[in-house]
């Protein structure tokens, strides 16, 4: 399964009354750059991460986003989106994000990512885009985008093909993790046999169910 990036897309510092950081900085304001990105075990270079306690680290270290996902927020505010919008690294093209099996690996130019969790709406996102309610809309849409890790480090650039090189059997979602623990905690149970999962939502998980820890 190939699909191709449209964009890749770095931050700057952004000061704002809504970043989430106690600074007042963010780095969600990504925009899309030319040429060759490098990534590194920590993300892409010159890619600016404010509150580090949420965001960032080797489970986030890169975001990607479907541009065909942007479409449908386009359409449903009739608003340009262009790509970096949401805070994503990676915009891409006919690849199933919210379809993406947590551990599945991409081959994105020449680095190797990891699919390990969605990305969970914040106050910072609602600021940035103006929007109070976004964050009740944006749970309810279910399309959260995929964070990534770096298993092997190299360089990206729009246009790069994004190949599926191998998908876990247990044949869990990113669209599933992210309804389980937000809207649908029936969910939960099937998260239990995931072990590609980042341990804090594992640990979640099992005192949501009321299980010990691991």
């Amino acid at each position: 399964m190939t699909g191709r990036l449209v964009a890749v897309n770095l931050g700057g510092v952004t000061e704002a009354e809504w970043a989430g950081d106690p600074s007042g900085r963010s780095g969600i304001d990504k925009r899309p750059v030319e040429g060759r990105v490098p990534i590194r075990l920590a993300g892409l270079v010159g890619d600016f991460i404010g509150e580090r306690a949420h965001h960032g680290g080797p489970d986030q270290a890169v975001y990607a986003y479907a541009e065909e996902d942007a479409g449908w927020w386009a359409a449903e505010l009739g608003r340009s989106i262009g790509p970096g919008a949401f805070g994503e690294n990676l915009t891409t093209y006919a690849v199933d994000v919210t379809g993406a099996v947590i551990g599945e690996r991409w081959a994105v130019g020449t680095a190797l990512l990891e699919v390990t969790k969605p990305r969970i709406p914040c106050k910072t996102f609602a600021g940035f885009w103006g929007m109070p309610d976004l964050i009740k809309r944006f749970t309810v849409r279910a399309a959260p985008g995929a964070y990534l890790r770096v298993l092997r480090e190299g360089e990206v650039g729009a246009g790069d093909p994004v190949e599926v090189v191998d998908r876990p059997a247990h044949g869990v979602t990113i669209g599933q993790v992210f309804r389980a623990t937000t809207l649908e905690p029936e969910l939960l149970p099937a998260l239990l046999d995931v072990p590609e999962l980042p341990g804090p939502i594992q640990q979640k998980v099992r005192r949501r169910l009321g299980l010990a820890p691991a």
